[in-house]
């Protein structure tokens, strides 16, 4: 177990520089804290190559650091967490855990596609409610905020470990998938669009395609789905948070 007490040590500086998106990518890391996302990255077996405990919270999180090697546990002083942390209140134990490698998809099951979502807020949320409504992969194309930033991950609370991420080319992940038969819907208000409640709930092979927080999805994405649909809304708001229409629009599928 290695002791650190300065934030100008290499170590803490290259862990603070993980909140960039930037050296995420180059590093093909990232930096999870709390004790909730430390100990779903255990359970879920994350590819966990550091973690990083408060010095006087040692006792508390033993059960989570036992099982790890010395050289890859981190005891550091609270100013050096207070430097970590993005909380306002920090939990006093942090991971870096290296991204899942890319692998070759088998498309099958239920798929949430975002197109260019922008907030981190909605587009944790949306990955952790995919996850509780049984969703088993997420399709987040250019634009969308990153998922492994602050914010992103404290929305999805552990649901990354779930299901399966992918990043990319929402119109050939789409293109894909109609070959394989699967029913594409989109969400988008037209003459053509049906009732939300009208989805064939009983196809497994199915998506679900949200858009931007202002401008919904793109017209190149339309063109491979399905069908497009509509949430009613009864009483005087203009619309739905994101979230919030992806949310019933999965659970209305049970």
């Amino acid at each position: 177990m290695k002791y650190i007490t300065s934030a100008k040590n290499n170590f803490v500086k290259n862990a603070k520089k993980l909140h960039k998106k930037k050296y995420r990518s180059e590093s093909n890391l990232y930096l999870i804290e709390g004790e909730h996302l430390v100990e779903e990255a255990v359970k879920h077996n994350a590819d966990i190559v550091y973690v990083i405990v408060e010095e006087n919270m040692l006792e508390k999180y033993n059960y989570l650091i036992q099982d790890f090697d010395d050289e890859k546990v981190y005891l550091v002083t609270d100013s050096i967490i207070q430097t970590l942390s993005t909380l306002p209140t920090p939990q006093g134990i942090m991971a870096i855990i290296e991204k899942k490698a890319a692998v070759d998809i088998l498309y099958q099951g239920r798929i949430l596609i975002l197109d260019c979502v922008q907030d981190p807020g909605n587009v944790g949320t949306m990955i952790r409610t995919a996850d509780a409504a049984g969703f088993t992969h997420i399709i987040l194309g250019e634009g969308c905020a990153d998922v492994y930033q602050p914010k992103v991950l404290r929305a999805m609370q552990g649901s990354q470990y779930h299901l399966t991420l992918e990043e990319g080319d929402v119109s050939e992940r789409m293109s894909e998938l109609f070959k394989r038969e699967y029913l594409i819907y989109g969400t988008e208000l037209n003459p053509e669009a049906i009732d939300y409640r009208e989805i064939k709930k009983d196809y497994q092979n199915l998506a679900i395609v949200m858009g931007n927080e202002g401008q919904g999805v793109s017209a190149e994405i339309l063109k491979y789905t399905t069908k497009n649909v509509y949430i009613p809304i009864i009483g005087q708001a203009e619309s739905l948070n994101v979230a919030v229409a992806a949310g019933i629009l999965m659970f209305s599928l049970q």
